[in-house]
């Protein structure tokens, strides 16, 4: 029987496909278009992306597209094997990924720092493969970066909030942060899903420890 907290082989993964989910054209929040021209997520001119996985990637996308400055946010699945995934599949434990949001924001209204202090007081990042009561590979804490500086940032970060949380009496880190992976778009329903379904389901919660400002 598969242990669904325990990361599968790339070997053993579940193949995928060759076809990319569907994704609607305007983010259903603010209405920007969600594809450039080249059929990837839309950054304009001067504009950055970040990707982080923090537990259900519902509540978690409703972190950031509330935050100004962010331009666009999408949910999808990154980190794993498997090409352009389902949602049952990543479920299943069998692809490797991990529940991830996409964020476009203009650095010159919000910066990286500031979306890393509402990824850390989020979640909880020492819970592993899980995030309360969700477990499985899906819901481990990660930041994947965009460049050597990003990745800098993070792991600064992550140091900061490490001893904020050890002084609290919590465990250590399990966060990864690594170079940022293949992003893969989940299925249109999981867009926006608290703004599309206001009573729906949240899993998210953080531990009340606020990251040091430096």
């Amino acid at each position: 029987m598969l242990d669904k907290k325990s990361m599968i082989s790339a070997e053993a993964a579940l193949p995928g496909r060759t076809q990319s989910m569907p994704v609607p054209a305007h983010h259903f929040v603010n209405a920007n278009p969600m594809l450039g021209s080249n059929g990837e997520i839309a950054i304009p001119d001067g504009f950055q992306q970040a990707l982080f996985g923090l537990g259900c990637f519902w509540g978690a996308e409703r972190k950031f597209w509330q935050l100004p400055g962010v331009y666009l946010s999408a949910v999808g699945y990154a980190a794993g094997y498997t090409a352009n995934p389902s949602y049952e599949e990543v479920c299943s434990g069998r692809t490797g990924h991990n529940e991830v949001v996409m964020v476009v924001f203009d650095p010159s209204v919000i910066s990286y720092k500031d979306l890393l202090k509402v990824f850390w007081e989020s979640h909880n990042p020492t819970q592993g493969m899980q995030q309360g009561n969700d477990t499985g590979t899906q819901y481990r804490s990660g930041v994947y970066c965009y460049g050597v500086e990003q990745q800098q940032t993070a792991q600064a970060s992550l140091d900061q909030f490490r001893t904020a949380l050890s002084d609290k009496g919590f465990n250590d880190i399990t966060t990864e942060i690594i170079a940022a992976p293949s992003f893969y778009f989940a299925e249109e329903y999981h867009q926006q899903y608290l703004a599309k379904n206001p009573g729906g389901y949240c899993g998210l919660g953080g531990t009340g420890v606020c990251l040091p400002e430096e």
